[in-house]
């Protein structure tokens, strides 16, 4: 009986030790699986908050720092480049002195390539990019656009012992230069994917190379290859519009709500005066004549199709 009573005794022990070692591993284990998912959680909400968590600076913080940066190109005459003095000028160029003009505040130029215009405005680098930048469905999803200030389109120039006047049954051994970064390029790899595309990041290597013949043909806004045919002997442009009408328009950082209703405000109110018309007078005229003016110039925001 007292073996029996002491194995009872014993079996009973090892079976309470059992239960309190299996409950604290649970209590551990709960602990420990409790702490992952915390960690877990801080760090997804961490991802969350970086997720669109922009960097900008307001209306008021420009107009309290003095300054405003402006990106603008620096190598795309007539509108946005720098002259021999190693001044700013060009179409885009008037318009940011104007914009600064008005705001009381000093502006600084940043120079920027088309590959780079989002980047500089979701980094802060700038707080408004003006370097003739299309408005499209993509780009939007990525900034915030004000009002246009330009019509454009895309075209094509060419040599004129090889004037180019169609994409369609393009010979493979064939390139067509492009800038990286801009709706030519976009337009193209979309429509014609069979096309072999030579591409540079700056006009004015773009510019060199097809001055050189690495291509047959180069694709951009159609102002830019209107300009250039004007400007260098021996170039034509074949197709002036290729794909759809779009517009030119500031760009802002996404959420910037206070800058981007002040410009809005602002184009309008320069459409009363005609401003961008006096822009294009004093900027593009030299390049363009006047033949190209009212079809160029968006007034006070209000394209024709409006």
């Amino acid at each position: 009986m007292k073996n029996w009573k002491k194995l009872l005794s014993l079996g009973l022990a090892v079976a309470l030790s059992v239960g309190v070692l299996t409950g604290c591993g649970s209590k551990e284990e709960t602990a420990a699986d409790a702490s992952a998912t915390e960690a877990t959680d801080a760090a997804d909400s961490t991802a969350d908050a970086a997720k669109g968590n922009e960097v900008y600076r307001t209306l008021d913080e420009i107009k309290e720092s003095g300054t405003i940066n402006i990106g603008v190109f620096s190598d795309k005459n007539p509108f946005g480049y720098v002259d021999e003095n190693g001044e700013y000028q060009g179409y885009d160029v008037y318009f940011a002195n104007r914009i600064g003009e008005d705001l009381g505040v000093k502006v600084n130029f940043v120079s920027t390539e088309a590959a780079n215009r989002i980047e500089y405005l979701q980094t802060g680098k700038v707080d408004i990019i003006l370097a003739n930048f299309t408005v499209t469905d993509e780009r939007k999803e990525e900034v915030d656009f004000a009002l246009p200030y330009m019509n454009v389109a895309l075209g094509v120039v060419s040599r004129n012992d090889n004037v180019i006047e169609s994409l369609d049954n393009w010979n493979p051994d064939d390139s067509i230069i492009v800038i990286s970064g801009t709706t030519a390029e976009t337009y193209l790899i979309a429509n014609y994917p069979d096309i072999p595309l030579q591409k540079f990041d700056s006009y004015a290597t773009a510019k060199e190379a097809f001055e050189n013949g690495t291509s047959v043909a180069w694709a951009n806004d159609n102002t830019e290859v209107i300009a250039f045919s004007l400007q260098n002997d021996g170039y034509t442009v074949g197709i002036p519009s290729l794909g759809s009408a779009d517009t030119i328009a500031p760009a802002v950082t996404q959420g910037n709500t206070t800058l981007l209703d002040w410009i809005n405000d602002e184009i309008k109110s320069l459409g009363e005066e005609n401003f961008f018309h006096a822009d294009y007078e004093a900027t593009l005229t030299d390049t363009y004549g006047s033949e190209y003016e009212d079809s160029l110039v968006v007034e006070g925001g209000v394209t024709d199709a409006e």
